[in-house]
């Protein structure tokens, strides 16, 4: 999900680097670095609040021996099975063609039960899915930068004043140079994150040392004794304890990136023991400290003099989150964009050698106006937090009705292997999701608002998408009849002609109003219709389908990946068997502009119907997106009910 930002890094296979001697172990290890800069950014800035929320959050926890080894065993054993177990043990091997991802997975699932009649409620839960992460992408870079800029406070109280200007300020500078492109900070992203992690455990070591009682964390006897004995106050803590595993889910996007083996080595070997470290030094400053140190026992780990640089660190750390969150913003967007949930947007290219690093203007504007807008209304991260986590953890739990379908259709594991293990993820995720439901008076409402308006806008535009090609295609003319009555009746004139149809059968508009209107045929009559399939990358070789329909008719379909972008006069240059080679300035594109009009019966509410209409007006010209020369198109309308 991270290719603006991982500067182009090899695309590693499954199990990454298959190369041998130094050479591959410096791939190994820069694929490995990269990892911990790109994919760890928004677990690693966790320890900032989610430690000290669960005893100064909205629901209070007392202060107690027994509680802190409770919460952090919590938090240990939900790293354990949520993030070792569920996500880089078994869902990343469910890659699509070495992609991850919810999108991902989605079609993945969805190309091979397309026919069963539960297949849509998969779909839709996939798209829900999908839509609660733009509520994520708005409270992650405003909670991981506010939570960062609080340390100012803590080293002097009088700098309290200057938190939330210099929060927005930082953001904002965030978001004005995504249009620049970040490859050239990305290289410096995973030695940054590198020596933060560090630092964060050589902190929690050193607390550690001092009361080393804290390690009998790491026994799950505390998190069991802590619901037995405080069955509520443990329930409503869940609330806060799962911000330590928010971002788990990049593991599994940012797959396709680094492969499998990178990510593993950089959890299990790194990133898992560094926040563990850092967690129960935070636990021991606690045991010693007690509530003087709660307002913040991320900073008081620190000794005052390295306090002001921590917050620097952090604060750069934040940022590294915040910028992996956008850039998989755009990532997703582009995906849902070319699997037809999304009307084409207007997609900028940051790199002239990476195709992946891409910048979406609406998506990045419409995000800083959302984000400026929390930290001026929340305040300050405790506020922010109980807003964040309900949007995770209801992503989470659609991974885990995905992963079912996943074991049980595609992989075919057998019940007494997979029921167990779906029991123990639907059990922690499930409790997860109930306990930050009671998080929605505080704030929770906000990611599900958003959740609940993209899911509208999204099922809105793939419905109404498909009622305009079912009219479209219900009022097509049979091509056999039309090449045999036009080709003789119409005056041919040199030259190509290529007629864009989203429909792979049939007359397109198009070329009925040029033929009704100007009243000829180019000699070379182009039916040209761009497909992207169910896998992220469709090589070169299988790019283009050609049928001949006779007399210099020619019906083409080009197919893409979704995590491809199409280039049709690239395509074309590549295309033979219909007559000599495509030259741009011989050739003329002709494109339909379709205006709705309200049908006696309507496929979907007016509502909807107003809906469709507007994102239709405003969407990215097919020319534009499919990288036509602007001096050889011609837009013919043509109007539709539905």
């Amino acid at each position: 999900m991270a290719d603006e930002i991982t500067g182009g890094a090899a695309r590693a296979d499954d199990e990454g680097v298959h190369d041998h001697g130094h050479a591959g172990q410096k791939a190994t290890v820069k694929l490995v670095v990269g990892a911990i800069g790109i994919v760890f950014g928004d677990i690693g800035t966790s320890p900032l609040y989610a430690f000290r929320e669960t005893f100064a959050g909205h629901h209070h926890l007392e202060l107690d021996p027994d509680h802190i080894l409770g919460v952090i065993s919590l938090m240990f054993w939900s790293m354990m099975l949520v993030v070792t177990l569920k996500y880089v043990t078994v869902i990343m091997r469910a890659d699509n063609k070495g992609e991850g991802g919810s999108l991902a997975l989605l079609a993945l699932i969805n190309g091979q039960t397309k026919t069963q009649r539960w297949s849509r409620g998969i779909v839709l839960l996939g798209v829900f899915a999908t839509s609660l992460f733009y509520g994520d992408s708005m409270i992650t870079p405003a909670v991981s930068v506010l939570s960062a800029v609080e340390g100012l406070a803590v080293y002097n109280s009088s700098l309290a004043p200057l938190i939330l200007p210099a929060a927005v300020l930082i953001l904002l500078g965030l978001f004005w140079i995504q249009g620049l492109g970040t490859n050239r900070v990305a290289s410096l992203f995973g030695p940054i994150m590198l020596f933060y992690f560090l630092t964060i455990a050589v902190l929690g070591i050193i607390s550690i040392v001092k009361t080393p009682g804290i390690l009998h964390a790491f026994n799950p006897y505390w998190a069991v004794m802590f619901f037995v004995t405080d069955p509520l106050p443990a329930f409503l803590a869940l609330g806060a304890v799962v911000l330590a595993v928010t971002g788990a889910e990049a593991l599994y996007a940012d797959m396709g990136h680094f492969g499998r083996s990178p990510i593993r080595v950089s959890w299990l070997a790194f990133v898992l023991p560094a926040l563990m470290m850092n967690y129960m030094g935070q636990g021991a400053l606690l045991f010693r400290e007690g509530a003087a140190a709660l307002h913040s026992p991320f900073y008081y780990l620190a000794p005052q003099w390295a306090q002001l640089p921590l917050v620097g660190l952090a604060t750069l750390a934040a940022i590294i989150a915040s910028q992996a969150v956008i850039s998989g913003a755009f990532s997703v967007t582009q995906q849902a964009i070319q699997l037809g949930f999304m009307p084409r947007l207007r997609i900028a290219h940051t790199s002239a050698s990476t195709a992946g690093q891409i910048y979406i203007p609406l998506i990045n504007w419409g995000l800083m106006v959302m984000v400026i807008l929390l930290v001026l209304v929340f305040q300050t991260s405790s506020n922010l937090t109980a807003a964040y986590g309900i949007a995770v953890t209801g992503a989470m739990f659609i991974d885990n009705v995905l992963l079912t379908v996943l074991l049980y259709r595609l992989w075919k594991w057998r019940w007494y292997y997979s029921a167990p293990l779906l029991s123990v993820l639907f059990l922690v995720d499930g409790a997860y999701l109930a306990a930050n439901f009671t998080k929605v008076p505080d704030g929770g409402w906000f990611p599900l608002l958003i959740g609940f308006v993209i899911f509208t806008l999204l099922t809105t535009w793939s419905r109404g998408r498909r009622l305009v090609q079912d009219r479209l295609r219900e009022a097509a003319m049979p091509i056999p009849v039309f090449v045999a009555s036009a080709a003789n009746s119409a005056v041919r004139v040199p030259g190509t002609a290529v007629f864009m149809t989203s429909t792979p059968d049939g007359v397109p508009h198009a070329l009925l109003h040029n033929l009704k209107h100007n009243k000829v045929l180019h000699e070379r009559v182009i039916l040209l219709t761009v497909k992207i399939k169910d896998v992220p990358v469709v090589e070169d070789d299988g790019r283009c389908k050609l049928e001949d329909l006779g007399r210099g008719f020619f019906r083409l379909v080009l197919q893409y990946g979704f995590m491809q972008e199409p280039d049709v006069p690239a395509a074309l240059k590549n295309v033979t068997g219909c007559g000599q080679a495509f030259r741009m300035m011989d050739t003329s594109f002709f494109l339909a502009r379709q205006t709705l009009l309200p049908s006696a019966k309507p496929g979907m509410p007016l509502w909807r119907e107003k809906i469709f209409a507007w994102m239709l007006r405003n969407a990215e010209s097919a020319m534009e997106f499919f990288r036509l020369p602007t001096n050889r198109v011609v837009e013919l309308g043509s109007q539709v009910e539905i």
